[in-house]
């Protein structure tokens, strides 16, 4: 029998903690059985949510004691230097001890950061990690990064970011030649700051798909697989696509319960309502990857549900079956050299 991939999980951080980690886990393992996850935080803690969904630690679900949590209003440097024994930390450190494949945290982001970047370390040739997630777009999706790892990025940062960006699309959703676009105010070569402007130099000579610049309205046409932009533009983007999202199933169902009319309305339209939440239900792109580090870090939204945190642990499971950090590592050094 093969061996088992193992993830850790960080189940004390987030907005629901334990609430959402371990229900998540379960939800996990009923569809997987090829994984493992190591559930890392106060062991009693743990064993009395589980006994909640009637439930005990076995050989595919291991409890990691972790006596610290790192809140998610905290420094990054306070909880990096104060908190050696928390549950974001010591799931890190089970993936750089090669006890574990992955780790999953819903944590404060730059804490997470920090930690990952320590403990783990960057691929060589690569200056700064970067958030990669992705978001619903015509007849699929489109990744995007960095979604807020890095508020400022120079243009060799860009350039860092779409052949990171371009080898996790090919890992994970098996493209050739990913379509790299860089995100800008315009498709004109005269617009955009100067970072921009020398990035898009720099990426026309790259070694992969690069299509030229992109504008906010392109995320969602579904003509291009990875969009590359600074963390401060991409977080807004990320956000601002979830509340469209949230907003517009809030309209929807507001509008089908005004009457008695628009109750039978929405009866004979549920097949349509249903498919419609199902494809921008943002649960169902929760898990962003941080790129670039020597191991896979991944990052759930801090108010993640069940479902949503599930669908982190399974982005964790594909990254370690397709070894990304191996495969950035190895294609890496001939994007810069080219």
């Amino acid at each position: 029998m093969a061996s088992l991939h193992r993830i850790a999980i960080d189940t004390m951080s987030g907005d629901n903690g334990l609430e959402a980690a371990i229900p998540a886990a379960l939800l996990f393992l009923k569809e997987y059985q090829d994984t493992a996850l190591i559930l890392v935080g106060d062991e009693t803690s743990i064993n009395a949510e589980l006994s909640k969904h009637k439930e005990q630690a076995n050989d595919r679900l291991i409890i990691q004691h972790a006596s610290q949590v790192v809140t998610m209003d905290e420094a990054p440097a306070l909880a990096l230097r104060g908190k050696k024994d928390s549950s974001m930390r010591v799931s890190i450190n089970l993936v750089k001890e090669d006890k574990a494949d992955a780790a999953v945290s819903a944590g404060n982001t730059g804490a997470l950061m920090a930690t990952g970047r320590f403990v783990l370390r960057t691929l060589k040739g690569i200056d700064r990690p970067a958030i990669c997630g992705a978001i619903p777009a015509a007849n699929g999706h489109t990744y995007m990064l960095d979604l807020g790892a890095n508020i400022d990025s120079t243009a060799e940062h860009l350039y860092q970011f779409a052949i990171m960006g371009s080898e996790l699309v090919h890992a994970i959703d098996g493209v050739d030649k990913p379509r790299v676009g860089l995100m800008n105010i315009g498709s004109e070569d005269m617009k955009g700051n100067e970072q921009v402007k020398a990035a898009h130099e720099k990426l026309q000579n790259g070694e992969f798909n690069y299509i030229g610049f992109v504008e906010g309205n392109d995320i969602f046409h579904g003509d291009v697989d990875i969009i590359v932009c600074d963390g401060f533009v991409g977080n807004v983007a990320l956000k601002t696509s979830e509340g469209l999202a949230t907003m517009l199933s809030e309209e929807i169902k507001a509008g089908y319960t005004k009457s008695l009319y628009t109750k039978f309305a929405a009866l004979i339209s549920l097949p349509v309502i249903k498919s419609f939440r199902k494809r921008f239900d943002h649960r169902q792109y929760n898990g962003a990857s941080f790129l670039g580090l020597k191991g896979i870090v991944i990052k759930s939204h801090g108010g993640a549900d069940e479902v949503a945190f599930a669908n982190a642990i399974k982005i964790a499971r594909k990254a370690a079956i397709e070894k990304v950090p191996e495969r950035i590592e190895e294609h890496l050094q001939k994007h810069l050299q080219a």
